[in-house]
């Protein structure tokens, strides 16, 4: 799958076409919208480590560190906690191979509870409070609303993992869940509130993305208007519907370039990222409604699309007569795309 490395000479981000094998991580690059014949490096797994989450970068909280036994650092960059969840698990599997043991307890531990010994909440929370190492919190939005000092329930789930305090993502939820009981955080908006009516402890508290949480003592605050966010708020309040890598033809050089697709509900928008830039603000995105989307056939290039092609294309129309044409991995990754767009045209 399509995944951005950050690079070992300029560290900046590219986005490479990875391929999983039982001993190595191969990387190609993408040029034209195609993926080159021959891999432009390789990641042996014998002897590498693995850090998932890794909260090294602030601003990038879906990555996954490798470190090899020559002590070479890989940071790989996903589109979503799953899929980033799914490549660790997956990677784990392929450095342990020779050791079925140890993959077998690695799908135990995936969900199992086990409360550490001495576990003190109060030292979780002040752990929490600290400035440079404790959970980040920022503006956010849910339905329309704009909230401050805020994080996502997926964000504490991950910082409870990198800090040792719970060794599973069901272990750190049901943590979560303990520290709300208590009072410590509490949730905000409608979709972490909702949650709370569980009977269940380990569903009590949302672990993902949209779902807010803040510290129990603060309040809800509005932004200023000094402090308004840079584009529209109603495109970007919608629920996450998918997201994904997918390769996108320019409107005017007609070239082919990666990027992160995030497809919303309610409103129903498309927006589309640049994976390479620090700052997670779409560049360019549309309205849904009214528009058409369809696969085109992969014999023969379509009037309208230059350069090379890999396949697996669609198109989406929209109200305006705009035309996008888009490239998916494989055609069971463009299906599932039409498929989800479709109900909200």
């Amino acid at each position: 799958g399509l995944l951005p490395p950050q690079g070992h000479i300029v560290r900046n981000w590219k986005v490479r076409w990875f391929v999983l094998l039982q001993d190595k991580l191969l990387y190609y690059k993408i040029e034209g919208g195609k993926k080159e014949p021959s891999p432009k490096g390789r990641i042996l797994l014998d002897g590498c480590t693995i850090t998932c989450p890794c909260l090294e970068y602030e601003n990038r909280p879906l990555l996954i560190k490798l470190k090899t036994k020559t002590n070479t650092d890989y940071f790989l960059e996903c589109c979503s906690r799953e899929e980033r969840d799914s490549w660790a698990l997956d990677i784990t599997g392929a450095i342990h191979a020779g050791h079925p043991v140890q993959v077998q307890e690695l799908h135990r531990m995936k969900n199992s509870f086990k409360l550490l010994d001495n576990i003190s909440l109060h030292d979780i929370v002040e752990r929490m409070y600290d400035s440079s190492t404790g959970i980040k919190r920022t503006r956010n939005l849910e339905q329309g609303n704009r909230y401050k000092e805020t994080f996502t329930g997926s964000a504490l789930v991950d910082w409870l993992i990198s800090n040792s305090f719970a060794v599973s993502r069901f272990e750190a939820v049901t943590l979560a869940s303990m520290l709300m009981d208590e009072n410590f955080i509490r949730p905000v908006g409608t979709r972490s509130t909702e949650a709370t009516r569980s009977s269940n402890l380990s569903e009590k508290f949302l672990d993902d993305s949209t779902a807010l949480y803040m510290f129990a003592e603060n309040g809800k605050k509005n932004v200023s208007p000094k402090e308004e966010l840079q584009f529209n708020i109603s495109e970007l309040s919608g629920k996450i519907v998918k997201q994904g890598f997918l390769v996108k033809q320019g409107h005017k050089r007609k070239n082919w370039k990666v990027r992160r697709f995030v497809l919303r509900a309610d409103p129903a928008f498309l927006h589309y990222y640049d994976p390479t830039k620090e700052e997670n603000k779409p560049v360019g995105g549309f309205s849904l409604r009214g528009c058409l989307v369809s696969a085109l056939e992969d014999n023969g290039v379509p009037a309208g699309v230059k350069g090379n092609v890999q396949g697996n294309l669609f198109k989406i129309i929209t109200k305006n007569d705009t035309h996008y044409y888009i490239q998916a991995s494989s055609k069971a990754e463009r299906t599932q795309w039409i498929e989800a767009i479709k109900p909200l045209t």
